[in-house]
């Protein structure tokens, strides 16, 4: 029975990898020019070097802030442990639409590390919501270095935009904090069918958990919130290093923002790990900044050295920790 199930899921891993590398290809191919392919030897060495140097740090901020947040809750997980949780979430969110997949590998690694269940849930929520807060609260300061990323908005238009998500921000947390949004999502339940009333409540739930365990303790929520910001920024800086290593001057404002901008759409994107949007979306806004015939390639790079190796590492730690048949084992159910 172990032997079948180790076939399927081999089957269906083989089948979504086929479909991501499918998708970001197509995209390549039919976004840019036929000189791509010349300029696979443009980039030097100590670009590529520096890159993956970076993605490594953010990596590392991204497991300590991950102790950090599990030591809030009252419980312990070691460096190696918050490791193994990063990058099986990079294994799982890669071969899952919008990278829903990647909650439930950390998950799984946080049970494995002792963290029990609920507890389990409301981290692993706490710790999507502090990143998607970061994105949204540099928005503003986006907006304003380069009005030009979203031209059919007027520069009014983009102000309007950055204090309603502020705003909007601010207003979920004081009526999740007030119990105010309680009244709101009873309402809705009332309206809609008992199936999707149980999910919005479970929904609701662990959202609630998440932000009321992010008001609990103020200072260390405020140094995971940094620790995940220079995490985020130390792996997007893996673009302004390539376009250096190709002799192109970095605009680090400019570029950084626009990573931002992209990976905070990649949270929502429909396809696996973001695959083809992610291609797309990088050739659409750096189309401008990086010489003709050379935009592709840097945006396959940058999926290879920020997404795809931790991707690889991500599939080790799944084998290594739980075996080869860790999806029948009982932790996975």
């Amino acid at each position: 029975m172990s032997n079948v199930r180790q076939h399927k899921f081999y089957k269906k891993l083989l089948i979504m990898l086929v479909t991501v590398l499918l998708i970001s290809g197509s995209v390549i191919y039919f976004t840019v020019d036929i000189h791509t392919l010349r300029n696979l030897d443009a980039f030097q060495p100590w670009s590529i070097m520096l890159g993956i140097f970076a993605v490594g740090v953010g990596l590392l901020l991204d497991g300590t802030r991950l102790m950090h947040l599990v030591k809030i809750s009252n419980e312990n997980i070691t460096l190696s442990q918050a490791v193994q949780v990063v990058f099986g979430n990079y294994f799982l969110a890669l071969l899952t639409p919008a990278g829903s997949g990647g909650s439930i590998a950390q998950f799984i690694f946080l049970r494995h590390a002792g963290v029990p269940s609920g507890k389990a849930t409301i981290l692993v929520v706490v710790r999507l919501l502090v990143s998607i807060l970061f994105l949204f609260l540099s928005m503003p300061v986006i907006f304003w270095y380069d009005p030009n990323i979203l031209p059919w908005i007027s520069d009014s238009g983009l102000i309007v935009l950055s204090i309603c998500i502020i705003s909007g921000i601010v207003f979920i947390v004081w009526a999740i904090k007030t119990n105010f949004l309680d009244f709101i999502v009873l309402k809705t339940a009332k309206r809609i069918n008992r199936c999707r009333r149980k999910k919005l409540f479970a929904f609701y739930h662990d959202i609630k958990a998440a932000v009321l365990l992010l008001l609990s303790a103020p200072l260390s929520m405020c140094r995971i919130f940094l620790e995940s910001g220079l995490s985020l920024l130390a792996i997007y800086s893996v673009v302004p290093f390539l376009l250096m290593g190709l002799g192109v001057e970095a605009n680090w404002y400019i570029i950084m923002g626009r990573m931002i901008f992209l990976n905070l759409l990649l949270y929502f994107s429909p396809t696996p790990g973001g695959s083809g949007i992610a291609e797309g979306g990088f050739i659409l806004l750096f189309g401008d900044l990086v010489p003709s015939g050379t935009v592709g390639i840097v945006a396959v790079s940058w999926r290879i050295i920020a997404e795809y190796i931790p991707f690889v590492i991500g599939f080790y730690y799944m084998i290594k920790v739980f075996g080869r048949d860790f999806l029948s084992s009982k932790l996975t159910r």
